[in-house]
């Protein structure tokens, strides 16, 4: 099955144990066929000159997903080689509650223009 919509994002910067590891708190609320909001972490190192760095976040999803009613986390791991991104977003194994109990499946997260989309491929029991 796939979903796809829009979400808006709040980035606040938190205190790190190191100040070369960025940590941000994470608020997102999605619009299109995932109508939910969802709050999380992210710890990232950035070498701005080169381009090159890597975060990794996790976060919880609570809302709709196609109608179905729950909540899930969600788990990223972005790596950037000199401004080319590689980023995986998963579904963490079991993590689904509610009517999206056994939920599984992948994000792909699309930033054009300062605006962020999504495409949700994931399967349900």
């Amino acid at each position: 099955m796939r979903a796809a919509g829009t979400f808006e994002v709040k980035l606040t910067l938190l205190e790190s144990v190191d100040p070369t590891i960025g940590r941000m708190l994470i608020e997102k609320t999605f619009s299109g066929d995932l109508q939910a909001v969802s709050r999380g972490e992210m710890l990232g190192v950035m070498d701005q000159q080169l381009g090159s760095g890597a975060y990794v976040a996790q976060e919880l999803v609570k809302g709709a997903l196609n109608g179905r009613t729950g909540g899930f986390a969600l788990v990223h791991r972005g790596v950037m080689t000199r401004g080319a991104p590689n980023l995986v977003v998963e579904v963490v194994p079991d993590s689904g509650a509610g009517g999206l109990a056994g939920l599984t499946g992948a994000m792909q997260i699309v930033v054009e223009g300062g605006k962020h989309s999504y495409v949700f491929d994931y399967e349900l029991p």
